[in-house]
């Protein structure tokens, strides 16, 4: 778990905030001093989130506009997308979700001035599709290529993109690879990869950055601080 710091707490807007990721991403945030907004689209989750150390807000990213989005992020430090459509999904949501839901998260962000914006996405985006791919997992990645091409087009967001390997439920491992692409494919734990997310928050060189994840043997500290 992240030790508190010297510096003034920041105040972290998560869309996808019941997520496995965000529910870890919250903790850290969390313990470290930092003020955690999760929106969450179930208001059944508003407890959950709320017994992690997260504000919830129950706003449906699919059906809500970026003024409404973007009331959440007044005076916001950072924003990051960590929804995903999730398994079991089909062609439609892939779109809605990991790719338009990114879109609004983006133009809520620029309408409230948060400059701030770590976005999650996969292994396999920005990459042809290989022969062969199941059509769901195709659109996926077809999705999240969009949503990295949107944010780069930004000039008004110091973005960073995080592509994660294959992702496990496993205990974090607090140790890393972290670089620009390409890497090899692997795995990774949600954990780390939320203890990574919290890192790049504090690292503002490391905006304008597409970065690839998978475990490896560098202290999450150091990976991020290599950058």
């Amino acid at each position: 778990m992240a030790e508190h710091r010297d510096a003034a707490p920041q105040r972290i807007v998560i869309a996808g905030g019941h997520g496995k990721i965000a529910r870890h991403l919250i903790k850290i945030l969390t313990a470290r001093g930092d003020r955690a907004v999760a929106l969450i689209r179930n208001p059944d989750h508003e407890h959950e989130v709320e017994a992690l150390g997260a504000e919830p807000v129950v706003i449906d990213l699919e059906t809500a506009s970026a003024d409404d989005v973007a009331k959440t992020l007044v005076g916001a430090d950072a924003a990051v997308f960590a929804a995903g459509a999730g398994p079991g999904s089909g062609i439609a949501r892939k779109d809605t979700v990991d790719r338009g839901a990114a879109v609004l998260l983006a133009d809520a962000a620029e309408k409230a001035g948060t400059r701030r914006f770590v976005q999650v996405g996969s292994f396999g985006a920005g990459e042809p599709i290989p022969e062969g791919t199941d059509d769901v997992f195709a659109a996926y990645l077809v999705a999240k290529t969009a949503a990295e091409e949107d944010l780069r087009a930004r000039t008004h967001l110091d973005w960073t993109i995080l592509r994660p390997g294959g992702l496990l439920d496993d205990d974090p491992t607090g140790h890393v690879t972290l670089t620009a692409p390409p890497l090899e494919r692997g795995t990774v734990t949600r954990a780390d990869v939320a203890a990574v997310v919290a890192a790049l928050l504090d690292h503002p060189n490391t905006a304008k950055k597409t970065l690839m994840l998978t475990s490896g043997p560098t202290p999450i500290a150091d990976a991020v601080a290599a950058l």
